[in-house]
């Protein structure tokens, strides 16, 4: 049996990695444009939120605008204006008008998310649920990786503006392979007849008879949906204020250029893709050797991952670059295992697949609540204390109460029919 399904995984990775790219261009470009346009801390704060403000309101309706069309239309509707928007930024010619393009951005960013769940919805197998979900969110973080390296070394080069031309352009060639090339597996020309059979039936397993979708308030009355949300907003918290503020952190307080400040940004995230690979591979081998992720098990995974970001907690104790790099780096690695496997905990617990787009909206929407208001009280952290040590505190605590949420909140099933009999138990023992 062929292995063509990781094609489709590599094309999201790439997609998010893009996505990410077009939102980190901000934060290379920040100190020029600070400089250029005489912004406070609080400026640049609101102009790092901006987009997450249009995001969050848009999530919900990309999820059942995906779950209605389909992920291939919703996707490149997305793509083609959000890579339009951050060519805009590049043409701006002042706050207001840099606030607009961003908001624009975070609107059409929103069908990222949802259509890129749906498409691992359709094509991965449940027993590799866990590895197709972090190549997914792990784009957030090799992004930044990718972004900050090559857009340090263009608006060093050629200024700010072309920083956002060069992002815009990237999601551009994107969206033409994802025009040609999608197709769901029940009709896709590049997997063989076995192939398409193992993901049809083993992506369907445990799934609610029927596969009709539940509305949002079915989904929202599940109270392991809520928690799945809640936690995704503790971590994607502290990932919003090292994805804003990192390279401006490393810049005012290291006195790093921006080529060397994008370098030593890059490192942690790149890190922390690899080892999020491979930690997601690990929990799905696990995970198969005590019966399969139908149970939640995924769960104890998540709060391990969760902790072990939380040693951010110790950043205003260290003063070496190299050690709180190293924080970082781990802190990053913890993100991006803890919220991708968040996100295939969720998958794991839902009981309709017809579902996956709005069930994805619901728990990104509930991490970016919480994100949009970190670039904000990171500005003002800034300017009232001038520094950026209670910056890492909040986050830190953050990430321990969702530890604690998944742990205790997440043993049900999500969606509005009752888990079969033999399946019960086992959800109460998890």
């Amino acid at each position: 049996m062929g292995k063509r399904r990781y094609l489709l995984y590599i094309g999201i990775f790439l997609l998010v990695v893009f996505n990410y790219v077009d939102r980190v261009a901000l934060s290379v470009a920040a100190p020029a444009i600070a400089a250029e346009y005489n912004l406070s801390p609080v400026q640049v704060g609101y102009l790092f939120s901006a987009y997450l403000w249009t995001y969050v309101v848009c999530l919900i309706p990309c999820g059942f605008l995906t779950d209605r069309y389909g992920a291939k239309v919703v996707n490149g509707v997305g793509v083609l204006v959000w890579s339009g928007a951050t060519i805009l930024t590049g043409l701006a010619s002042g706050f207001v008008s840099l606030l607009g393009s961003r908001m624009l951005m975070g609107a059409a960013e929103a069908s990222t998310y949802p259509a890129g769940g749906r498409v691992l919805r359709d094509w991965a197998p449940r027993s590799e649920f866990g590895l197709a979900a972090t190549m997914l969110n792990s784009g957030g973080y090799a992004g930044p990786a990718f972004g900050t390296l090559l857009l340090g070394w263009v608006v060093s080069v050629h200024g700010w503006r072309w920083g956002f031309y060069t992002a815009g352009l990237l999601g551009l060639v994107w969206l033409v392979g994802w025009l040609v090339w999608y197709r769901g597996p029940e009709t896709a020309t590049f997997v063989g007849e076995d192939e398409r059979a193992f993901i049809l039936r083993e992506r369907d397993s445990g799934a609610k008879s029927g596969g009709s979708a539940d509305g949002f308030g079915v989904l929202l009355r599940s109270r392991s949906m809520i928690a799945v949300a809640v936690t995704q907003g503790c971590a994607v918290y502290t990932q919003i204020v090292f994805l804003t503020w990192l390279p401006s952190y490393l810049a005012n307080v290291k006195h790093m250029s921006i080529v060397k400040s994008g370098l030593f940004t890059a490192f942690p995230y790149f890190a922390a893709t690899v080892f999020a690979w491979v930690l997601a591979h690990l929990s799905d081998r696990a995970l198969a050797a005590e019966g399969g992720s139908s149970t939640g098990r995924r769960r104890r995974i998540v709060v391990v991952s969760m902790l072990s970001a939380a040693v951010i907690l110790a950043a205003p104790f260290v003063d070496s670059t190299p050690m709180i790099l190293g924080l970082i780096t781990i802190s990053l690695t913890g993100l991006a295992t803890g919220i991708s496997l968040n996100i295939a905990l969720a998958a794991d617990l839902l009981r309709s697949p017809a579902s996956a787009g709005k069930a994805m909206a619901i728990q990104i929407t509930g991490g970016n609540m919480f994100g949009l208001i970190a670039p904000i009280a990171t500005g003002y952290i800034i300017a009232a204390t001038g520094s950026y040590d209670l910056a890492f505190v909040a986050g830190g605590v953050l990430l321990v109460t969702g530890a604690v949420i998944t742990l205790t909140l997440t043993h049900a099933p999500i969606g509005g029919d009752l888990p079969a009999p033999a399946v019960v138990p086992a959800l109460r023992r998890a």
